[in-house]
């Protein structure tokens, strides 16, 4: 491989690195199961408090 290709490549990989940090993120954080579980508990203990009350 000659010296030219080299930089080309090396060029393009990190043109491709920099135009992938600025690309928007269309994928979610991770949530672990645990706080999975913890966050659809807390809409059931809040619907449950507001069904006991009469209006």
């Amino acid at each position: 491989m000659n010296r030219q290709k080299k930089l080309q490549q090396l060029f393009k990989a990190k043109a491709k690195k920099a135009s992938a940090k600025l690309a928007p993120k269309n994928k979610d954080i991770y949530i672990s199961k645990a706080d999975r579980l913890k966050l659809a508990a807390e809409p059931a203990l809040d619907s449950a408090d507001t069904g006991d009350t009469p209006s």
